[in-house]
């Protein structure tokens, strides 16, 4: 089975997720997803009050080797075992999710476009390009309504580490993209662009 690979980054907060939802609502079936997210290094070894010191911005703080593993996987037919990350703990649960191999695989996430390796394995590399006053919005309510994190530490985490790392290597990483979308899943005349490439590939009709 032929897979393209598509990339989707950007900042936190961009509105990545928006665009994976919404490929995963036209094509599901034929759509699998794999986050960077999930693929933060375990730190058993340090208490929570080390854990929560940690810069998580870093491409050192993710286990991109695994993650490249896995795709090289899936890309061969063959279902892995995803980690999954706990944000409330700072660390890896010590649960998995099984994803299967399918004719479109979408990879997420803030740093993959920083990671040549990585980037090799991507058909189509799409960046999410949205202004830094409404990501910061959108992470205080993500982190405090979904991750219980309190307001404070939130914008604390975002002032030390979050901007200066994205300053550092996720606006870099844009020039590693194939397609750049302004406003992410809202922007409706990217999102058509990136369907219909999709619909193609798949061979669907748009009707």
């Amino acid at each position: 089975m032929e897979t393209m690979t598509i990339g989707i980054a950007g900042g936190t907060g961009s509105g990545k997720t928006t665009i994976t939802r919404k490929i995963l609502s036209q094509f599901s079936g034929d759509v699998s997803v794999i986050y960077h997210d999930n693929y933060y290094k375990a730190h058993d070894d340090m208490p929570y009050s080390e854990r929560s010191k940690l810069n998580y911005d870093h491409p050192n703080a993710f286990d991109t080797e695994l993650l490249l593993e896995h795709i090289r996987v899936l890309k061969s037919g063959n279902s892995v075992k995803c980690p999954v990350y706990d944000y409330s703990i700072h660390n890896r649960s010590d649960k998995t999710i099984t994803i299967s191999p399918a004719r479109v695989l979408v990879v997420e996430g803030i740093l993959i476009f920083a990671d040549k390796p990585l980037c090799r394995e991507m058909d189509i590399r799409i960046f999410v390009d949205t202004d830094a006053d409404v990501r910061i919005l959108r992470r205080i309510t993500r982190d405090v309504r979904d991750r219980g994190r309190s307001l404070d530490s939130v914008i604390s985490q975002y002032l030390t580490t979050v901007k200066p790392m994205h300053e550092q290597f996720v606006e870099p990483s844009k020039r590693n993209a194939d397609v750049i979308i302004p406003e992410g899943g809202h922007n409706t005349v990217a999102m058509d662009m990136v369907m219909e490439r999709i619909r193609g590939y798949l061979g669907r009709s748009s009707r």
